[in-house]
């Protein structure tokens, strides 16, 4: 994918709903679909299995209980009870293979909210049958994976979305309008930070094993990892995020979130250098702490730039990048913010321009503030008197409800015909690639030179063990697919 034919935010008309965001290479128009008897009219309600039906995968469905809910899926029959009796009508399966064959023709569209290790094949499978996916972020566990689900969207002409709800809030997408004016002027720094880890991290694989519980099918637990004894209260049911084998780590889980509006507003393709320092590794999970350093080189109308990631942490003597106990952008970045709001707060962005800097607070990207030369002070994106001329070019969510509700909303109208979802695979999927680069960095142990295309660093080969996985048999992705 060329970088310099990444496009910029741009109007709507009433025929067209074109979606633009700094993910996708050319204007990612589709209000034209390939596919148009994949899609139910609007009064029709789909199909929809969800596996991983418990956890997060409970709010996914019950976002998406003005459907039909056909099928939960879940390894761990007991974790499901709930919702199995909410949803008496679905069948159960603790084996989401054994589901597609059972009900592969019935079923229009797919939730996976599994653990990050099973994303990848679980939402394959759907997109080979030709369903619509709701995935959860990070969409994958590999770089690999990330590329060939946006291929498989892209020719199956189905309806996706990632779960970085964040994606739906009007002040993410404002952002977008705002930054590609080029009001702060260029970009050259970028600096993301998140609270995570906040889960075990850091430490090594336990000894021995505990008796497997007779609700949990730990074999479909496993999926296409390697297979090893179960531990009571180690992997199972939320602490497996931090382990190599199963999760993405602060970076992964997070980032989807806190990246997802400098990605898009500053339109940025493969990064040329990626470099990773930690509180350590160890070969089973990620550390306590990171810090990553991503260059992306000039894209269309933008110089290049340096994107800092940060996350977790407490302070040592040897920790230069780490202070007041968390691992947060230097100083002269953050001094204006904590002057603001009296302290930094737990996660955010900060963006600087030539002429002016932008301050996101949270996650999603929902709110943001604007110094620009000359002003005293950080000021709302709401109130800032030089944001006010700049016109709307973006679509809006046009659901009521929380931020996760409208998101899940704007992915079923999608499935009925409606707009492009805002999040789908052909942006989240190139967000996801690029911010697993950071995961393979922290395994790798040093500077990687980045060929994106080709998904390779130039000047380490040993990188190629993490870009793709060695799936377990019986869980590799669908055959006839490569990238």
């Amino acid at each position: 994918m060329s970088t310099s034919n990444l496009p910029s935010f741009q109007p709507l008309n009433r025929r067209k709903f074109i979606f633009l965001s700094g993910a996708a290479a050319g204007a990612l128009a589709l209000p034209a679909w390939a596919a148009k008897t994949r899609y139910q009219s609007a009064g029709d309600k789909l199909n929809i299995a969800v596996i991983g039906a418990a956890g997060k995968g409970a709010s996914d469905t019950d976002h998406c209980n003005t459907e039909n809910i056909v099928a939960l899926c879940d390894a761990e029959e007991n974790h499901c009870a709930e919702q199995r009796k909410k949803y008496p009508k679905a069948r159960f399966f603790r084996d989401f293979r054994k589901m597609y064959d059972a009900m592969g023709k019935s079923i229009d569209a797919v939730i996976v909210s599994t653990p990050d290790h099973v994303h990848g094949v679980a939402a394959a499978m759907a997109l080979d049958l030709g369903k619509h996916v709701y995935c959860q972020k990070p969409l994958v566990q590999t770089v690999y994976e990330a590329r060939l689900l946006r291929k498989m969207a892209a020719k199956k002409g189905v309806v996706t979305q990632m779960g970085n709800q964040g994606s739906a809030e009007d002040g993410l997408r404002r952002a977008g309008e705002v930054i590609q004016t080029g009001i702060i002027g260029p970009i050259r720094q970028a600096h993301v930070w998140s609270n995570r880890p906040i889960w075990p991290q850091g430490l090594g694989r336990p000894a021995g094993q505990d008796p497997v519980p007779a609700s949990l099918d730990w074999d479909t637990w496993i999926g296409p990892a390697a297979m090893r004894p179960y531990k009571q209260g180690v992997y199972h049911p939320f602490a497996w995020r931090g382990w190599l084998d199963f999760g993405t780590g602060a970076l992964g889980d997070m980032a989807c979130h806190t990246c997802n509006m400098p990605f898009r507003a500053l339109r940025l393709g493969y990064p040329t250098e990626v470099e990773a320092w930690s509180s350590g590794m160890n070969g089973e999970t990620y550390p306590l702490k990171s810090k990553i350093r991503f260059e992306f080189p000039a894209r269309k109308g933008m110089p290049p730039l340096t994107f800092w990631w940060y996350d977790g942490g407490n302070p040592t003597a040897n920790d230069p990048y780490t202070r007041d106990g968390n691992n947060k952008p230097p100083k002269d970045v953050m001094a204006e913010v904590e002057e603001m709001l009296g302290e930094a707060p737990g996660s955010g962005c900060v963006l600087i321009g030539d002429r002016g800097k932008i301050f996101s607070p949270d996650d999603y990207g929902a709110q943001f503030f604007v110094k620009l030369k000359g002003d005293a002070e950080y000021i709302s994106s709401t109130k800032h008197e030089a944001l006010k001329s700049i016109p709307q070019t973006i679509a809006r969510n046009e659901f009521k409800g929380d931020t996760d509700w409208r998101h899940h909303q704007e992915w079923i109208k999608g499935c009925k015909g409606g707009p492009a979802p805002y999040s789908n695979f052909d942006v989240a999927a190139y967000l996801t690639e690029i911010i697993l680069l950071g995961c393979v960095a922290l395994r790798v142990g040093k500077r990687l030179e980045w060929n994106g295309p080709k998904m390779k660093a130039r000047n380490a080969p040993e990188a190629a063990r993490y870009v793709k996985r060695d799936s377990r048999p019986g869980w590799e992705l669908p055959k006839g697919w490569k990238v």
